[in-house]
């Protein structure tokens, strides 16, 4: 596909935190054995983050990551580089359970769609956001008519004239009575956004955890005392579930509620959450000290794993 001689080639690969060693194994396996990369860096998601962080902010020493992604949401502080393991929570929450969630919604109040996961997924992306005020939009959402600003209609695509679903103008929408056009559309209000608020409160659908805000303190507080201040004041937000609206200052209210008033918190949303590791990769494969975090292939062949659980941090 790319043409990429893999004998000549480097490769960094992340993997989840606390990956089973036999997963890690077959990982060194198919990478040295079968595709015969000249070197391999096994590494975390988040400690690409916090590489990137760290080079856009100097004079941090601190970071917690926060990766909302597709499986779950890990949460997970970095000092000078280097991840505080004894701090690192996972809440088994993602982007996959709210797409299946909001399938289930839609299939019990209108519409079987348990087999579109590519679709619900895509209306997922396009209409949820995260509430400020969970009660007062609940509200809202019973209005009827004008009134309910919640309510929208969205557009399935039918894979021959619309190829992407699309919400309806606001001024298009029929409010009483059925459409005329032949167009299947799902009609969407409280799930809007009691399917993100599952980021929040993981309970409301029977999973015993907490919510993002909650665990974010909660690591901090497993930190020393006087390391506390600086990772409040650098959460670094990450993973595609950080791009609904309003996620960013919803994680910043409640941590604020949870945090002693003397400590400062500031919480970053990057311009592109989903691709910031990936540019932390490409500035540590560009660093002076790459070739010192790599395995090469002669490393392997002459070390076997025994070498890998040594360089890699996972």
């Amino acid at each position: 596909m790319y043409q990429v001689d893999f004998v000549d080639t480097n490769i960094i690969i992340t993997e989840p935190y606390f990956n089973f060693s036999s997963i890690q194994e077959s990982m060194n396996e198919i990478l040295f054995e079968e595709y015969q990369f000249q070197a391999v860096l096994r590494v975390n998601a988040g400690a690409l983050s916090a590489h990137r962080y760290f080079r856009d902010n100097p004079s941090e020493l601190c970071c917690i990551i926060v990766d909302s992604g597709y499986s779950f949401t890990h949460i997970v502080p970095y000092c000078r580089s280097k991840k505080k393991k004894e701090a690192i929570i996972r809440i088994n929450v993602g982007g996959k359970l709210l797409t299946n969630h909001l399938k289930e919604i839609i299939s019990y109040r209108q519409l079987h769609v348990m087999d579109e996961t590519h679709v619900i997924n895509q209306v997922k992306e396009d209409v949820c956001y995260v509430s400020q005020d969970f009660y007062k939009d609940m509200d809202i959402a019973k209005l009827k008519g004008e009134e309910n600003t919640v309510m929208v209609d969205y557009v399935l695509p039918d894979f021959s004239t619309i190829k992407k679903g699309f919400c309806k103008p606001r001024e298009e929408m029929v409010l009483s009575g059925k459409y005329k056009t032949g167009e299947q559309i799902l009609r969407l209000t409280n799930e809007r956004f009691a399917v993100p608020e599952i980021l929040f409160h993981p309970s409301d659908i029977g999973i015993q955890e907490m919510g993002i805000p909650e665990a974010i303190v909660y690591s901090i507080q497993n930190l020393p005392e006087e390391m506390q201040p600086h990772f409040f004041k650098n959460i670094v937000l990450t993973g595609g579930n950080t791009l609904f609206p309003g996620f960013r200052d919803r994680v910043y209210s409640e941590v604020r509620c949870l945090t002693p008033t003397d400590y400062d918190v500031s919480v970053v949303l990057p311009e592109n959450p989903i691709t910031y590791s990936w540019e932390g990769g490409k500035l540590i494969s560009e660093n002076d000290d790459f070739e010192d975090m790599v395995v090469t292939r002669e490393d392997y062949e002459e070390h076997g794993h025994n070498i890998c659980e040594e360089k890699f941090d996972i």
